[in-house]
């Protein structure tokens, strides 16, 4: 064995080393230092919105992928706001806050398989959802409407439902984020987050949802770059052997596949640089490295080459990487295996959608209404993705404005004799949105404000929709309950 080590060129080495990463690449087509990896045994590929043209599209694309290996195929396909199916025109599903709104877990298990079986017709076969955290901070910039909500129990049971849901279409889920981002205040794509809890708080709280996932099944689970002091001490989960070793496959006896945050977010590079940081995760328990989407050839090759470097001084056993191996081959030989269950109708989306959104006050009919939607600036989990209404109501003028810029006594003139809506996406946290609005209300108290993130802000006396979600599934819905 330690002639093996030994020799940092040695071919199955580095194979081994390669199969931990998850690619990714620019552009709808694979490069051909893609297609040679997968052929080396480069253990996959993630792919974002610039990625997906259509479906039939991603169907080339993946079966191109797959005629050169064996590549986990993931994505981040969520519903709501984080999609990458339909990255370019909003998700026909609703996210995570709307399907805790409604509280119907079987309905919840109906819009994950309708999601896997999207997938499953593109030739993805992993999907890093559901998004297991416990949202407690209302204010948390990165997790959101991406969480069933606040309540241990209820996101405990749609985590639950969600999971059955993809995997009966034959793709693996990922529960994330490992050990729970829902009390962060920080985004992790920019920082490392602090959750300042106590052990005993988080196996009430943020751990609840991940042992209800692994009762259930999950085929993997993604780590959380935040630093649990309690647990972690300085470092990110992803980096930490308590939390991933200790704890998830200790303590809650996880032995499936556990896959990293991305590695190029700032919580990681910052402090420990791409290929450091790779060897601390694998280290700590890791057995795919997701490598997000800022990474090159060249720095996959780096990483490669510190991986074997590690290897060789000690830094990683060679037994880590060889039980990562044996972890991720168990996940591909699942995904031939032939699932059970009818496939979902593709209306399902909408149905939640109309089932979450809520009305408090009476929607009168619209008389040429002008719809104010009020800028709010993509998160980088979310990307550009558009929200609103402008493809929806060709009946009304839709225009979108930024709160820091925004001609109130313009619009007010502007609505004179008409209905006038405003919509606003997570007001709560910003006082530039609750400005605008407040200043349109104080002339206007007729008009209506339709909340497409966390109706946590609500202005008294007015007619008030809250969608739980900025997907054209909600935006439709919401469309719908104005009678426009």
């Amino acid at each position: 064995m330690s002639e093996f080590i030994a020799d940092s060129s040695d071919q199955g080495l580095r194979r081994l080393a390669a199969g931990t990463l998850l690619v990714a690449f620019r552009g709808t087509t694979a490069p051909e230092w893609v297609l040679r990896d997968l052929e080396n045994g480069l253990g996959g590929v993630t792919l974002f919105g610039f990625n997906v043209a259509d479906p039939a599209q991603l169907s080339r694309l993946t079966a191109r992928l797959r005629e050169a290996g064996e590549p986990v195929v993931s994505l981040d396909e969520e519903g709501g706001d984080v999609t990458r199916l339909d990255y370019h025109v909003g998700s026909p599903y609703p996210g995570n806050a709307a399907l805790g709104a409604v509280d119907d877990v079987e309905l919840t298990r109906r819009v994950y398989r309708s999601i896997g079986d999207d997938l499953a017709r593109c030739g993805v076969n992993l999907d890093m959802a559901p998004s297991a955290d416990v949202n407690t901070a209302d204010d948390n910039p990165v997790i959101g409407t991406r969480s069933f909500g606040p309540d241990t129990a209820l996101v405990a049971r749609h985590t639950v439902a969600a999971v059955h849901g993809l995997q009966s279409a034959g793709v693996a889920a990922c529960v994330k984020h490992f050990p729970g981002h829902g009390a962060t205040r920080q985004d992790s794509h920019l920082e490392i987050p602090l959750v300042d809890a106590s052990l005993e708080l988080l196996r009430e709280r943020e751990l609840v949802p991940f042992r209800a996932a692994i009762d259930a099944g999950t085929r993997s689970i993604m780590t959380a770059h935040v630093r649990v002091p309690a647990l972690t001490g300085t470092a990110p989960a992803t980096l930490s052997a308590a939390a991933l070793t200790v704890l998830l496959r200790g303590e809650l006896g996880y032995d499936g596949v556990i896959v990293s945050d991305a590695l190029d977010m700032k919580a990681v590079t910052d402090t420990y640089g791409l290929a450091g940081g790779s060897v601390l995760s694998l280290a700590a328990g890791t057995d795919l490295l997701c490598l997000g989407p800022l990474p090159t050839e060249d720095d996959v090759r780096r990483i490669i080459t510190e991986i074997v470097a590690a290897v060789g001084d000690g830094r990683l056993p060679l037994a880590r990487l060889e039980a990562a191996a044996e972890r991720v081959a168990r996940l591909r030989a699942w995904f031939g295996t032939p699932q059970t269950g009818q496939a979902e109708e593709n209306v399902i989306g909408l149905t939640a959608a109309r089932r979450a959104v809520s009305l408090t006050g009476s929607a009168s009919p619209l008389i040429d209404p002008l719809v104010v939607e009020v800028d709010t600036p993509p998160t980088i989990a979310v990307g550009d993705v558009p929200w609103g209404f402008s493809p929806l109501l060709p009946q009304a003028e839709v225009v979108r404005v930024k709160p820091e810029t925004a001609d109130v006594p313009g619009i007010l003139e502007r609505a004179i004799g008409r209905s006038l809506v405003v919509v606003v996406k997570d007001a709560h946290r910003y006082e530039a949105s609750k400005s605008v609005v407040s200043a349109l209300l104080a002339a206007r108290p007729d008009a209506t404000v339709v909340e497409m993130g966390l109706p946590i802000w609500r202005p008294e006396g007015v007619t008030y929709l809250a969608t739980y979600g900025a997907a054209r599934a909600n935006a439709q819905a919401a469309a719908e309950l104005l009678g426009v």
